[in-house]
């Protein structure tokens, strides 16, 4: 048996970890080397694992994370008002099979940001496509595919998304455009996909910033009924590193 032209057939056929996990077999001294039903079981679990392992790494790339964050280097404590029985809540991305959102909020430096990448992350991991926009960044982007005739497919993208973070939402007022896709982002995820949404206002006064009150009303319902709150305390993390 010509196991070069093995490993070759394997690398065609891009069965890389597949190939791998033959050629470590391949390594070991025959009497070390496991029984065909072993061995069968490792290629299957190493490809598995190989084609997961590429899934997240394309999930985290596409996502434009913010940050590089883990959720085990989120500070949790009674100061920030962040308990680890809230945080493992979420840590298992459950939300996104119930299509419920998170409301995080609290000052500037507090770890917002951080704490809903390091979220965004998990579920990366998880095999939930992702998508990070900063709020003016976001709202630049859909008044530009107004603009230039790409509003639709900047939808679909959206849509497509299993969840999507806005991040320092409420820095400025919306405008009609902007206040209008907001809404219709919100109505084609309701009930189905997910929102992370950072501020460093009260949710409280998110209506007041939407501005227009019967569209701020069909936002907020569609925020908010559905949604984990978490209303982080503290000091700057910033001035203390």
């Amino acid at each position: 048996m010509n196991t070069q032209i093995t490993l070759d057939h394997l690398s065609q056929l891009k069965l890389h970890g597949m190939s791998r996990a033959y050629q470590a077999v391949l390594s070991m001294p025959l009497q070390d080397q496991p029984s065909l039903s072993q061995f069968m079981a490792r290629l299957a679990e190493a490809e598995l694992q190989d084609r997961t392992h590429k899934k997240t790494e394309m999930f985290l790339l596409q996502s434009k994370l913010r940050y590089n964050a883990v959720l085990e280097q989120v500070h949790c404590n009674a100061n920030r008002n962040l308990s680890k029985e809230k945080l493992m809540m979420v840590a298992d991305c459950s939300f996104i099979q119930r299509a419920e959102n998170l409301l995080i909020n609290g000052a500037t430096g507090c770890g917002k940001s951080y704490l809903a990448c390091a979220i965004g992350r998990q579920a990366c991991s998880f095999g939930y496509r992702t998508l990070y926009f900063g709020i003016n960044r976001f709202f630049e982007k859909i008044t530009d595919s107004k603009l230039d005739g790409t509003y639709v497919k900047l939808l679909n993208q959206i849509e497509k998304a299993h969840l999507i973070i806005l991040d320092d939402f409420g820095l400025y007022p919306l405008d009609g455009v902007t206040r209008l896709a907001l809404l219709q982002i919100l109505e084609d995820r309701y009930g189905k996909k997910s929102v992370i949404i950072t501020s460093q206002l009260p949710i409280a006064k998110w209506h007041q910033c939407i501005g227009e009150s019967t569209i701020a009303d069909a936002i907020m319902d569609r925020l908010a009924v559905n949604a984990h709150r978490f209303e982080l305390k503290g000091e700057s993390l910033r001035k203390k590193n």
